[in-house]
């Protein structure tokens, strides 16, 4: 990607739309399992097998498209969700692949292609169960590149094609919570475990089992004491918020400060091309510079302080970027 000095990997989109879909599935009730869970590639057959061990419902692989000759950036574009006619379950696979493109139609603005269908593909045809692949966009088109990396992207596949497999399978689709249940140890179900993804998603190593027991309690306590927050190992309002990056108004944020919310906008940041280093959570010299540099681009004054009229700016998807 331009102006970043780096390359981009589509598994960096994979996991974050994925986690967005295990959020959204489980705040509708549904059981998960994360077939793929390690940052490092992981091999089509073990997937495979591993899906087939725990006999799913369904099945649904988040992947990004690309066409051309690989050096060059082009117009294709759009979303697209795959099925395989040779599968176990292909009608079954063709009516999920449908719902779920009427869901993501929901959630995204960009161009639906609709349904398509692929062969010879391992999580399609090897599967024992209904299963399709959501190509979300072309990482040969530079604006869908882009879209890459910005989390509320991410979240609007994910949830889009919850919505989808909520349409399938009969369940009612839960919107976003407005209000999050406050947990402590104790605790247990599907809201455990939803803090329990995001604490992983957040970098830290905790079992997501649906238990709020000692180990998840010490999590909280160091999640909040890096983040700023009354330590006290109950996950209530603040603390949903922090691990969530919501706010009802969005915090003045500066160099010196840590935590989701600088991720946020790092991540922001990198999906409009400007370079803010490794996403660390860390508000340091470059991520000040890249908010410089944004903020200079859009008429803004160019303090490094991500303040209401910087917020106003970053927050929206795929709007002003360098390039």
């Amino acid at each position: 990607l331009p102006y970043l000095n780096r390359q981009f990997y589509e598994n960096e989109f994979n996991r974050e739309a994925k986690y967005y879909f295990i959020l959204a599935c489980l705040r509708c009730g549904f059981r998960v399992y994360d077939a793929h869970p390690e940052i490092t590639d992981t091999s089509v057959g073990r997937r495979v097998a591993r899906i087939n061990a725990v006999s799913p419902s369904l099945a649904v692989t988040f992947a990004y498209n690309a066409y051309g000759d690989g050096v060059t950036f082009n117009n294709a574009n759009g979303y697209i969700v795959f099925y395989e006619r040779a599968s176990y379950r292909p009608t079954q696979s063709r009516l999920l692949a449908y719902d779920i493109s009427t869901g993501l139609s929901q959630t995204l603005e960009t161009r639906n292609l609709g349904v398509g269908t692929l062969t010879d593909v391992g999580v399609l045809s090897s599967v024992r169960c209904p299963s399709v692949l959501v190509e979300a966009g072309f990482m040969t088109n530079l604006d869908e590149a882009k879209l890459m990396y910005d989390p509320d992207w991410c979240e609007a596949v994910g949830e889009g094609t919850a919505r989808g497999v909520c349409d399938y399978t009969g369940v009612p689709f839960v919107n976003q919570y407005k209000f999050y249940p406050t947990l402590r140890r104790g605790s247990r179900g599907n809201d455990v475990m939803i803090l329990q993804y995001m604490l992983r998603h957040a970098g830290y190593e905790i079992t997501t089992d649906g238990i709020f027991g000692s180990r998840t309690e010490q999590t909280v306590r160091r999640f909040q004491g890096l983040n700023g927050l009354a330590v006290d190992g109950v996950v209530g309002r603040n603390t949903w918020n922090a691990l969530r990056s919501d706010y009802t108004v969005f915090p003045t944020v500066r160099e010196g400060m840590r935590g989701e919310i600088v991720k946020y906008i790092q991540r922001k940041l990198t999906s409009k091309l400007y370079d803010t280093g490794e996403v660390d959570g860390i508000f340091g010299v470059k991520t000040t510079q890249a908010v410089r540099k944004f903020q200079s681009d859009n008429g803004l004054t160019p303090d490094g302080i991500v303040g209401r009229r910087t917020w106003a700016k970053l927050r929206p998807v795929g709007e002003f970027s360098q390039g």
